[in-house]
């Protein structure tokens, strides 16, 4: 069968945690992604964990990246990225810059406020903001997990021009009545909804029931 992936952008927001989960959780769902880091980001992977991503040795960054949990302790998971293919932000010429190259949609996780301006206003400054243009113009499923605090009128209004176009906004807003013990829960939660939004089978939280006390815990 033809391969149709996910394209997965990362923007250059406080969040790769967030990315991480987003990309393990498609891969354990059986999806081909597509995957697209910005210079931007890049510093703050950095900043987050420590790993430098390099062109070209992405594959193995990605595998350090993917295996840490959002705490950062390295192994956590074991991950198999074969079914990744990894563009450079710089290349205007790539597959998910054209309409014609096959995709199921995109997700841009995290999403600063920069690349929602640039996606709202079609700017197409790098491969990111293009593939993500590509993906409205050619009707195809567009999430964006904004994540920032607190948000402008002007980041407001670019957010909405963006729900205008048909993309979804996922805040990257964590919820607690699944019963987060641990950061990599609250992380999954965001990281959960993004994939619903998108249509993507996943197990990253505990879903609500209509009990109340579900997500409590209490000692003794």
């Amino acid at each position: 069968m033809p391969r149709t992936p996910w394209i997965v952008g990362v923007s250059g927001a406080s969040g790769t945690p967030y990315a991480a989960a987003v990309l393990r959780a498609l891969l354990d769902a059986g999806e081909s992604v597509d995957l697209v880091v910005s210079r931007a980001s890049r510093l703050t992977l950095l900043d987050e964990t420590g790993i430098s991503f390099r062109d070209a040795h992405w594959q193995a960054d990605l595998r350090e990246w993917l295996s840490r949990g959002a705490d950062g302790k390295p192994d956590t998971f074991a991950v198999d990225i074969d079914a990744v293919r990894y563009w450079s932000a710089g290349d205007l010429a790539a597959g998910p810059s054209s309409g014609s190259y096959p995709t199921k949609g995109m997700l841009i996780v995290p999403a600063s406020t920069a690349s929602v301006a640039g996606v709202a206003l079609g700017l197409s400054k790098d491969l990111l903001q293009r593939a993500a243009s590509v993906t409205l113009k050619e009707d195809r499923k567009l999430v964006v997990a904004v994540r920032e605090t607190p948000l402008n009128g002007q980041t407001l209004r670019h957010l909405v021009t963006l729900d205008d176009a048909g993309a979804t906004v996922v805040p990257a807003s964590p919820a607690f009545y699944a019963g987060a013990t641990h950061i990599q829960d609250l992380v999954d939660f965001v990281a959960g909804r993004v994939l619903d939004a998108a249509g993507v089978p996943h197990r990253l939280y505990r879903r609500w029931q209509g009990e109340l006390g579900g997500g409590a815990h209490r000692d003794g």
